[in-house]
């Protein structure tokens, strides 16, 4: 594959919708083409997995059924969208992936991380991104930014607490496919920044 993956990952109110959007604008801007997407959707029977992941019609709902949902939902993001894009040689830019699942439902959740990667890696014939960009912000900062909140964002505080120190150990292990950023940052900073890492893969790939 002649494309470029990329996923923004982080705590809910870190920014991502912000960065994607500005991120997508630039490379553009440059004549690239940039497939823009999120998870779980991405694709029709992605969307209805999601209604039922994130509602709170579905509170209660067994982590690992809802582990599996999540992993359902992605194998077909990737068979339909994602992994079609990037043999078209686009950039995709996709709202969480692989390590949301790994950081809410293998740590958080208390199923697993290994198990939960290898269930994803399975779903996806192991498809990883080039580089995930973590916009890390204290949940409690983050979630006051809702005035309504999905099924998981309705989650104690610990527990997002646990979601946070999972995205930070991820990108510990393996530094070189992780871009970390404040998300307190300037917007424009954070965007520029996010840029050079970008710009500067693209060059040498």
């Amino acid at each position: 594959m002649s494309g470029y993956f990329i996923v923004f990952e982080g705590g809910e109110g870190a920014g991502k919708s912000t960065q994607e959007a500005l991120l997508t604008e630039a490379l553009e801007q440059r004549g690239l083409t940039v497939t823009r997407t999120r998870e779980p959707g991405g694709t029709p029977a992605g969307e209805e997995i999601r209604r039922v992941v994130l509602s709170p019609e579905f509170e209660g709902l067994d982590p690992r059924a809802e582990a599996l949902l999540f992993a359902a939902a992605r194998g077909e993001h990737v068979a339909r969208v994602i992994r079609p894009a990037l043999e078209r040689g686009e950039v995709v830019i996709c709202d969480r992936y692989l390590d949301s699942s790994v950081a809410y439902q293998g740590f958080a959740r208390g199923l697993g991380p290994r198990r939960i990667r290898d269930l994803s890696l399975w779903a996806t014939n192991e498809l990883l991104p080039d580089l995930t960009i973590v916009l890390d912000i204290d949940p409690a900062d983050g979630l006051g930014r809702f005035t309504e909140r999905d099924r998981l964002e309705a989650e104690p505080l610990e527990y997002h607490r646990q979601v946070r120190a999972a995205y930070l150990a991820l990108a510990e292990e393996d530094p070189e496919r992780y871009l970390v950023l404040d998300a307190r940052d300037d917007i424009q900073a954070i965007a520029a920044a996010i840029l050079a890492r970008v710009s500067g893969d693209l060059e040498q790939s």
